[in-house]
């Protein structure tokens, strides 16, 4: 069923209401017969299906409408008897029960598959927010970024990283939640605000991206938020040559260490890339651990998907 089904009138007007009943059947919100068969509801729906009753189960998380059911009959199939709306009344609370478990699992997958489409762009900090702005991911990398952004490249370099998420970042958040609520109110929803950059107010080289990112878009779960940090001037100074373009931290490995990531990206095994760099079988497997690790990544396939 389209999403607009409960932004149809007099659906949407009765959600509206303060006092509202967990189950509705269609025919208690229209005057008679007639004006149901007229409607844009029953043209744009029912006869589509061709059905004749319907009751609708709403459900609610204080003030906002987070999910309706509805249930649709046939002329044939009839209407709902009372021993069928009673059984529906005693399911209400079994549905509820599902759909609060249905939350969580929606705001899991949808990480999930966010940390399967940014794998790729390790070792780029990344930082993951839940709709109350706590933390749900940060890497190793997002971490020094952070110390960067909060104590200055100097300061950074000789203390821990463990600052906390800049407030900046954090102030634009809220306000990428705020434009969020506010489209959702809008008819019809409104969309283009999902992306937002945040420069550093004293080092422009420093900038953040922020994604508002959702499942779908009638899930249940709320959005979450998803950081990528970047540091300008890093990358321009980054080696500019085959592979390395999209590798802001490449700079990191050393020059036998990029010469061997490299070789094995182009897909040589370990003892072609040692007979190409003229180095020992086990020299090849050094330099290819500490590859590993200075980026972050966990195999050789990784880091062909990495260096692509």
């Amino acid at each position: 069923m389209s999403r607009e089904f409960f932004a149809v009138e007099p659906l949407k007007s009765y959600a509206a209401r303060p006092a509202r009943k967990k189950l509705v059947r269609l025919s208690d919100l229209f005057r008679n017969h007639s004006c149901f068969v007229r409607s844009f509801l029953y043209r744009r729906y029912f006869a589509a299906h061709k059905c004749a009753h319907g009751v609708v189960l709403f459900f609610w998380k204080r003030r906002r409408l987070t999910c309706g059911i509805a249930i649709m009959r046939t002329e044939r199939q009839g209407d709902f008897s009372p021993a069928e709306m009673k059984l529906l009344r005693q399911l209400y609370p079994q549905f509820q029960t599902a759909l609060r478990r249905l939350g969580p699992l929606e705001r899991e997958h949808s990480m999930r598959r966010d940390f399967e489409e940014f794998l790729s762009r390790l070792p780029m900090p990344t930082i993951i927010l839940r709709w109350n702005l706590k933390p749900i991911y940060q890497n190793p990398a997002a971490r020094e970024f952070c110390a960067l952004w909060e104590k200055g490249p100097e300061e950074a370099k000789r203390t821990k990283a463990t600052s906390p998420i800049p407030s900046e970042i954090l102030d634009r958040c809220r306000l990428l939640k705020q434009k969020w609520a506010h489209a959702k109110r809008a008819n019809p929803p409104r969309t283009g605000f999902k992306e937002e950059h945040v420069h550093h107010p004293r080092l422009p080289n420093l900038r953040v991206t922020l994604h508002l990112k959702q499942l779908k878009s009638v899930g249940v779960a709320r959005p979450h938020f998803l950081i990528e940090c970047e540091d300008l001037r890093r990358e321009a100074a980054a080696p500019t040559g085959p592979a390395s373009t999209r590798l802001p931290h490449l700079v990191r490995l050393t020059r036998r260490e990029q010469e061997v990531a490299r070789l094995v990206c182009g897909g040589r095994s370990n003892q072609e890339t040692a007979d190409d760099a003229r180095l020992s079988l086990p020299m090849v497997k050094k330099h290819l651990h500490a590859v590993f690790r200075k980026l972050e990544v966990p195999s050789r396939s990784r880091l062909m998907t990495l260096m692509r």
